[in-house]
């Protein structure tokens, strides 16, 4: 009995031993959280709105002289993006419904400015209506200054976090976004220089393929797509957009915005 009781409580003290070290282990982690988001946080104070807005325009930077932005019936809840016109709704150069888009014959399409990055940061037009934008990675002349994967439904936590620790082994930083919906996410690679797109988007597949090498058990279902999504500008068109971020009313919802490994949000994000 003696003895049976003494290899009992050397059971009990591995156990506590081990748990002690699990505990230690995330103590750590968790002060390197603060100490980066402490850090983040300071640096953001000296960043004026102009700042930040200066800011996200060098790093989400596509086609300067077009943009989307996204659409919803009030009636049928359908959605979708658009380039964004100044004509729209103006009669009569506008003829919608009746005339698609696609098939106007006075577009006015709007550049891109700092006052509508401002309004997606805050989320809404001058009169209260949701403002979202969408860029067009794919720049006229083929090439592109990031490379977006996007991942939506189904694993798409796993999976894009998969992607991300697959670029830091490569020593490739990325930035890992809840989408809009918070139904999927969005990891972002940004580069000092344009790029052709199509080696933009083997980069992508290349990394995509070292992913799912690397993580076989993962059935990767919620892979969606790269942005840009063609290696060149289609005839008649910009090629796909893709929403940005830091939206002003998703964030209150807690999407839109970049999170951790653990999917939270940074506090602050710039």
């Amino acid at each position: 009995m003696e003895h049976e009781s003494v290899e009992k409580l050397r059971e009990i003290l591995a156990i506590r031993e081990r748990e002690l070290v699990a505990l230690h282990s995330e103590i750590d982690h968790l002060r390197k959280v603060l100490a980066m988001r402490s850090q983040t946080a300071s640096t953001s104070v000296r960043l004026s709105p102009d700042d930040k807005i200066a800011l996200f325009r060098k790093r989400f930077f596509g086609r300067e002289d077009v943009f989307a932005v996204r659409w919803e019936s009030t009636k049928s809840r359908k959605s979708g993006y658009q380039p964004y016109c100044l004509n729209e709704w103006k009669l009569p150069l506008c003829e919608k419904p009746k005339v698609k888009c696609s098939a106007c014959a006075n577009p006015r399409l709007a550049s891109v400015d700092n006052q509508f990055i401002r309004r997606h940061l805050i989320g809404c037009e001058p009169t209260g209506r949701d403002f979202t934008m969408g860029v067009y990675p794919l720049e006229l002349d083929d090439t592109c200054r990031f490379l977006a994967v996007d991942f939506d439904e189904g694993d798409f936590q796993t999976a894009a976090l998969a992607f991300v620790k697959t670029c830091r082994n490569y020593e490739i930083d990325a930035l890992l976004e809840r989408s809009r919906s918070g139904k999927g996410a969005h990891v972002w690679i940004f580069f000092s220089e344009k790029i052709p797109a199509w080696l933009a988007r083997k980069l992508g597949v290349f990394l995509l393929t070292q992913t799912m090498n690397a993580f076989p058990a993962l059935s990767f279902n919620s892979y969606d797509r790269l942005f840009p999504n063609q290696d060149f500008v289609p005839k008649g068109g910009f090629g796909n957009l893709i929403a940005l971020p830091l939206q002003g009313s998703a964030r209150k919802s807690g999407n839109s915005v970049f999170v951790d490994d653990c999917f939270t949000p940074f506090i602050d994000p710039w």
